[in-house]
């Protein structure tokens, strides 16, 4: 499957995400902990909805993607709102040339994507050379219950008239890393067309990311799970981290 085929799907795949919820997130830490500063970097992007959203909020948002496909995509729906966007295709770990910003995001689990340790710390890096002092970094991260006792083994699947779906889920080549397989079934006329998609998403404890953190030039100010606000347990699924730039 054609990377430009699966930006113009992912839309349609995230329509329940829970945007909103990401939006209140980074409007929260945000009022909390950073005195001023509109200047925004949304990193991994993909098709700019959170991107979009952040703009609305009345942020000066920036947004960088590995993928030129999803940034296509997500020029088209902020011109379609009437939203300005800069839009850069960069990679994560290397990024460059691009300002100085008062808040850097990762958001819906982008961080994921980034498979080792080395590359992790790299991110941050990349990150904090883009933070002002005191600038705050943003990001959430699948837990590993989530990883290896919700994904590994799993089956999900979707029936839709116009695009269904079959995800599986098994386990990586790597400690605490999952990958997807996904085949989506479009309609075209009266036939459907299949395409294949292969991700794979890796996490680590969230000792290991404070830690990390702390090399990297931060300090983590809050840390919490599942949209709410409370303290991470072993069963929390999706662990959010404020962090701040020393």
């Amino acid at each position: 499957m054609s990377y430009q085929r699966f930006a113009y799907l992912y839309d349609e795949l995230m329509e329940d995400a829970p945007y909103t919820e990401w939006l209140e997130f980074v409007k929260t830490s945000a009022s909390k902990h950073l005195e001023d500063g509109k200047r925004f970097l949304d990193v991994g992007c993909g098709t700019g909805s959170m991107t979009i959203l952040l703009a609305k909020e009345g942020f000066d948002v920036t947004g960088v993607d590995l993928s030129t496909d999803m940034l296509m995509v997500a020029k088209e729906k902020a011109e379609a709102e009437r939203v300005n966007l800069s839009l850069f295709q960069q990679d994560m770990r290397e990024l460059e040339g691009l300002g100085v910003f008062d808040c850097v995001t990762i958001l819906c689990d982008s961080l994921n994507y980034i498979l080792t340790e080395e590359d992790v710390k790299r991110t941050f890096l990349s990150a904090g050379s883009h933070l002002k002092t005191g600038g705050l970094l943003l990001f959430d991260v699948h837990s590993l219950h989530k990883i290896n006792e919700i994904f590994i083994g799993q089956t999900f699947g979707s029936n839709e008239e116009k695009l269904s779906y079959i995800w599986q889920c098994y386990q990586g080549e790597l400690e605490n890393s999952v990958e997807h397989e996904l085949s989506f079934f479009l309609q075209n006329e009266d036939s459907y067309e299949r395409y294949d998609e292969l991700h794979t998403q890796r996490t680590f404890s969230v000792d290991d990311y404070c830690n990390w953190l702390n090399e990297c030039g931060f300090e983590h100010l809050d840390i919490s799970a599942d949209f709410k606000g409370i303290e991470p347990t072993e069963e929390s699924e999706r662990i959010f981290f404020v962090a701040r730039k020393k």
